[in-house]
């Protein structure tokens, strides 16, 4: 039985310039049709994998650019496609600029109980650099519309390493954040993404990278955010007790998920799939009876293990010592590098270790 749900909404008012996800622009037609081949494919797998959802995910994209008569259709389309008896979380990511108090009213009112908000950052330059379509203000009061509706679990998305961000401008961002009291903060690190307008500035020297200053970003990440209450669950997101993302862990876990929409993935057992990243011709697809995947893949009980490992190293729970017997020549050389530390028989990394997470987790995925 998958108890895990992450539908696509790939509609944007444009593609951010560091953006690699699969975004387009919405059209009133396209629109419907889009929703109508989302809910077929959902009652479609929804026996076909057994879904009984603990978490439900609305990512994109941007899910809060579809109107509230649009919104109304899909949620209340899933809520009568599924067994919501055992849910525990559903989240929807927005963009402070696509939010009006009704719109967040019938959010709750539909069964939302937890909201993402891309802020990204507090200072209007950096958000001009990063091409949001919002402004800090607009963000603020965004937010003061979300807990009149009723949200009480509410994540602040931020960024560092923008080019031209200083030292104090990510400070004053963290401090900022921290006195609107969010329940959970993400906060990531900037990835020059191939196929974004960043990365190719990067490669014509427009933009340049920092990795010193990068690290000090993260370690100021590492320092206030704790010391104001925030649990440092995972490298990059932080949370109050019990606010941790539901959805997040249940995949860093393992757990199976299924993924709706275009360019969309699932990892069901050892079979993993994505959908076709165009909107139009998944709609196409759906419609005529055929499968929207484009890609599929059975993975080996390796593989899998070597994933969840990898995923699992970046939490604060770390990985069983039993688990990193495969690799334990490379768990050998992160002890001896100050990387990974043995904590009640479970590495777990060091602060050191935080810093090179990627370089850690990417050992466990590398073909044995």
């Amino acid at each position: 039985m998958v108890r895990n749900l992450y539908a696509h909404i790939p509609f944007c008012v444009k593609l951010c310039p560091y953006c690699c996800f699969h975004v387009e622009t919405p059209g009133k037609n396209k629109t419907r049709g889009f929703l109508d081949a989302l809910l077929s494919e959902l009652e479609k797998q929804r026996d076909a994998v057994g879904l009984r959802p603990h978490t439900i995910f609305l990512g994109g994209g941007t899910p809060t650019m579809l109107s509230v008569s649009e919104l109304e259709y899909l949620l209340g389309g899933m809520r009568a496609r599924l067994d919501l008896s055992e849910l525990r979380e559903w989240t929807i990511e927005i963009n402070p600029a696509t939010v009006s108090a009704d719109k967040a009213r019938r959010l709750r009112d539909l069964g939302v109980t937890r909201v993402s908000m891309g802020v990204q950052s507090w200072d209007d330059a950096t958000l001009q650099t990063l091409g949001r379509t919002h402004s800090a203000a607009q963000a603020e009061r965004t937010l003061d519309l979300l807990r009149a509706a009723g949200f009480a679990n509410i994540n602040l998305d931020l960024m560092f390493a923008v080019p031209g961000q200083t030292m104090e401008q990510w400070r004053a961002s963290l401090a900022k954040t921290i006195a609107l009291a969010p329940e959970h903060i993400s906060a990531y690190c900037l990835t020059f993404e191939e196929d974004t307008e960043f990365f190719r500035k990067l490669g014509a020297g427009e933009f340049s990278q920092d990795d010193e200053r990068d690290a000090r970003m993260f370690e100021l990440a590492m320092d206030l955010l704790p010391a104001a209450g925030y649990g440092h669950y995972e490298i990059s997101n932080y949370a109050r007790p019990g606010f941790e993302s539901a959805h997040n862990a249940a995949c860093w876990k393992g757990d199976d998920y299924l993924g709706l929409g275009p360019s969309a993935f699932s990892t069901v057992g050892t079979r993993r799939w994505q959908n076709v990243p165009d909107s139009a011709a998944y709609a196409r697809r759906i419609f005529a009876g055929e499968s929207p995947v484009s890609f599929e893949e059975n993975l080996t009980p390796q593989t899998r293990a070597g994933e969840i490992a990898a995923f699992a190293i970046r939490t604060d729970r770390g990985v069983a010592r039993t688990s990193l017997l495969p690799w334990q020549e490379r768990v050998q050389e992160f002890e001896a590098l100050g990387l990974l530390q043995n904590r009640d028989d479970r590495f777990v990394l060091t602060r050191r270790g935080k810093l090179l997470a990627d370089a850690v987790a990417e050992a466990f995925v590398e073909a044995r």
